[in-house]
């Protein structure tokens, strides 16, 4: 059999599942946490209304917030909740469903971030 740089042990009968980039165990991976760092920010967080690519429906954006993806999480959940809504976080950018920037920016001021509200 030809060995090739793509292929990898993706199963094992001794620990199950392993992960093709480090090939560890999935439970005992460091891929995960070491390839993703918290985007770095310029201290100020920017707070957007967007439309595109939703069917006209309004979804509110923050962007620039130098933290960890644990902590962006908790602070999205926190934020979701202030505004009654939903919403998720993507690749650092926390987005709410519905227009509520003014409260967005009122919440991350309380949390002690610097926001400013961004675009038209």
């Amino acid at each position: 059999m030809k060995g090739s740089s793509k292929g990898a042990l993706v199963y094992s009968t001794d620990g199950g599942r392993m992960c093709p980039k480090c090939s560890q165990v999935l439970a005992a991976c460091v891929c995960k946490t070491v390839g993703k760092t918290a985007p770095t920010g310029d201290g100020v967080v920017r707070v957007t209304r967007e439309t595109k690519g939703r069917g006209g429906k309004c979804v509110t954006i923050v962007k620039g917030l130098a933290l960890d993806p644990l902590a962006l999480a908790l602070l999205g959940k926190q934020l979701r909740t202030a505004c009654g809504s939903g919403g998720t976080v993507k690749d650092g950018v926390i987005e709410v469903q519905g227009d509520h920037c003014e409260r967005v920016i009122e919440a991350l001021k309380k949390c002690g971030h610097s926001a400013k509200r961004a675009g038209g």
